[in-house]
């Protein structure tokens, strides 16, 4: 499972975390596959884009976790 620091911010779009760590090509193709009920966000599909992710979440796509760290 990879991990993702939110450094001194509070949340992260869950658009923007599929396409900053590499689980996505693009922000368009990370709003493609979430609109498609393709990720989970604590074993929920998740089908906002801009769902705000927060630390101790864990948000999986295309057999692939991220667990959001503070």
């Amino acid at each position: 499972m990879q991990q993702f620091s939110l450094g001194k911010h509070s949340h992260v779009d869950l658009c923007d975390l599929l396409k900053l760590e590499g689980l996505t090509e693009s922000g368009a193709q990370a709003k493609i596959v979430i609109d498609a009920g393709e990720v989970t966000v604590d074993g929920k599909i998740e089908t906002r884009k801009r769902c705000k992710i927060h630390a101790q979440q864990v948000v999986s796509f295309a057999g692939q976790s991220i667990q959001v760290i503070a």
